[in-house]
């Protein structure tokens, strides 16, 4: 019948994997998984049912009541697997509704970045993190890697005692190893039951999409900030200290959510500082965000990124998109509601200043993709592409401009009711475009002839009834900026009570083309480039790069050096690559990368490597 995600091998005839009991023994010698998992399907099946993996080996499948072989096949990765699917695992199965798989992972599996000591914050210790979004959860588990298929969970993982693990599920105990729990022809009794091992044990009762399932291990600690939240942290007890007092307010944030789109259904809401590698600003894994260091900004401003991740708990983890090309009704209705959030928590100019710099954003992606606007779309044709490569701000500001013009039409009473409906209708499910623009349509009548809504979700560009945002602050930053160029710089009065959204503000709506003497004399006076909030850094060293002022060079090579999070790389990257510059920008780039590639997660390694060779 053909599949249903062009971006996994799972197939339209067959059952889907519910559940997944997995036994997972962390080696950190060489960097890979020794593990087995029991997958349990909807419902009983013969024939030969279709996994989707990437560069794993696959040791033996089984009956797991006699325990008697199953045939598979998996072709062989290095000649037959496809660039961005992976392998298809293909089992051969009678009448069964679950069978066992003993697997191993690669060290070049893209879902996870195993760090040595010299890379962690101790030196002590090795640590390892995941990141599964958005098609890398078969790099560590055969798996229906699509967010069509749900998932309940169970985990053992097994590591050296000096370390910890955490996980985006419910922690039952950290004990000993037991004799044939690892249930894997990879992993033998005595490399599980080693004197030197423990095991930590958790359990998701929630089905969720595969991309959300992760863990991280090494060495961690820990301070609770709220009756729901615990603050974990790779990185010492400065940062500890510093993630704490940034994250404080999560409480209060989970009460407004609450008030705002329906019950919190995930008990905890813990967060996980990981170390600088980390490829995004925050990745939104049920009970336990996975946050880059970089949101703590000492201000408190980092908790926004707090916010778009609970956001999530409604919209993303408990309503899913069912393919990457709905992907915007995770992050259109998330932006929507982190700004709702931060509305009442820090205030409607904040809120509008965030709306601000989300319109640049947009504004910006559609020079980005000026040559290929169907990822201008917000629902575009995936077939063939590496979600990864086309990763933007389109969904999230495309898709919140979408739904604030809806609300604009029947105003925010109407749309708060209709939004709780909304969830509480498709909560723990996977929809699809369609099926939203049909509940749209049968509880706001005639909404489709108010709206162009077609437009909106099949047209390229940004929509004529899309609208910038207005406040005092956001109108001042935007006249400041147009009057750099004629060379009036903002007065220290003026930007007195500014904090680092505002000067990301600023810097984004600068002209690119002022000279290197006016971007020195600006950050002589307010250090911008010294600036601890990453965000004010990077605008700040990518206008310097387009104005090709290189007495920056050396920040914006220490940075690229420091910091993994695409958010930053992208750009600067970019810019380097793209400017004026010619060769000796493009070799600086290429001799930056040479040199931090290893810091870096291999899903940013990979997009940097795709910037590199556009421009080669």
């Amino acid at each position: 019948m053909g599949r249903i995600d062009p971006h996994s091998y799972a197939d339209a005839s067959q059952p889907l994997v519910t559940s997944a009991a997995l036994s997972l023994y962390l080696d950190f010698s060489s960097s890979t998984i020794l593990g087995s998992a029991l997958l349990t399907l909807s419902a009983p099946f013969s024939g030969d049912l279709l996994l989707d993996t990437r560069l794993l080996s696959v040791a033996a499948a089984s009956d797991p009541l006699t325990l008697s072989p199953l045939p598979f096949s998996l072709p062989v990765p290095a000649h037959e697997s496809d660039p961005v699917l992976g392998s298809p695992l293909s089992v051969s199965l009678s009448g069964h509704s679950s069978f066992l798989l003993s697997f191993s992972t690669s060290p070049s599996s893209s879902a996870l970045q195993w760090l040595p000591p010299p890379l962690t914050s101790s030196r002590a210790h090795p640590f390892v993190f995941t990141q599964c979004q958005p098609i890398h959860a078969r790099s560590i588990f055969p798996c229906h890697d699509t967010p069509a298929a749900r998932i309940r969970f169970s985990a053992l993982l097994n590591l050296p005692k000096p370390l910890s693990a955490v996980m985006a599920a419910a922690h039952l105990a950290r004990r000993d190893p037991l004799p044939g729990e690892a249930a894997s022809a990879a992993c033998p009794d005595a490399l599980w039951c080693a004197p030197d091992r423990v095991v930590e044990h958790f359990v998701m009762d929630q089905p969720i999409p595969p991309y959300l399932f992760a863990f991280a291990a090494g060495e961690i600690a820990s301070r609770d900030v709220g009756p729901r939240t615990r603050v974990y942290v790779e990185g010492g007890p400065d940062v500890l200290d510093a993630a704490a007092r940034e994250f404080a307010g999560a409480e209060e944030m989970i009460r407004v959510g609450e008030r705002l789109f329906g019950p919190y259904e995930w008990e905890r809401f813990d967060l996980l500082v990981l170390p600088p590698s980390f490829p995004y600003g925050g990745m939104e894994n049920p009970r336990m965000v996975f946050l880059t260091p970089t949101v703590i900004k000492g201000d408190a401003s980092g908790a926004q990124v707090v916010a778009h991740e609970l956001a999530h708990s409604w919209t993303g983890n408990l309503i899913t998109n069912k393919t990457h090309s709905d992907f915007w009704l995770n992050e259109g209705f998330t932006t929507y509601a982190e700004r709702r959030i931060v509305e009442v928590v820090q205030g409607e100019e904040r809120a509008a200043l965030n709306m601000g710099i989300g319109w640049r954003g947009l504004n910006r992606m559609m020079d980005r993709f000026k040559d290929n606007m169907e990822f201008t779309k917000l629902k575009p044709r995936m077939e063939g592409i590496d979600p990864d490569d086309v990763y933007s701000e389109v969904p999230y500001e495309k898709g919140f401009q979408f739904l604030w013009r809806i609300e604009r039409q029947i105003g925010r009473l109407a749309f708060d009711e209709f939004l709780k409906k909304y969830i509480a209708t498709f909560k723990f499910q996977s929809i699809d475009t369609e099926t939203f623009l049909e509940f749209l349509k049968a509880n706001v009548p005639g909404i489709e002839n108010q709206i162009d809504l077609r437009l909106w979700v099949e047209g390229t560009g940004i929509p004529p009834d899309a609208m910038e945002p207005v406040s005092v602050i956001y109108t001042k930053i935007k006249l400041l900026a147009s009057e750099f160029k004629n060379g009036r710089m903002p007065r220290e009065d003026e930007v007195a009570d500014w904090s680092g959204q505002e000067w990301e503000l600023y810097l984004e709506n600068l002209p690119k083309s002022v000279e290197a003497s006016q971007i020195a004399a600006l950050d002589a006076r307010y250090r911008l480039s010294e600036s601890r909030d990453y965000e004010v850094k990077v605008a700040f060293l990518e206008l310097a790069i387009s104005c090709n002022c290189k007495d920056y060079f050396d920040e914006v090579e220490k940075t690229l050096k420091q910091v993994g999070r695409m958010k930053y790389l992208r750009p600067l990257y970019t810019a380097l690559v793209s400017g004026s510059g010619g060769d000796e920008e493009k070799m600086l780039a290429r001799r930056i990368f040479m040199e931090g590639r290893e810091c870096y997660h291999p899903i940013a390694r990979g997009v940097v490597e795709s910037i590199l060779s556009k421009h080669s």
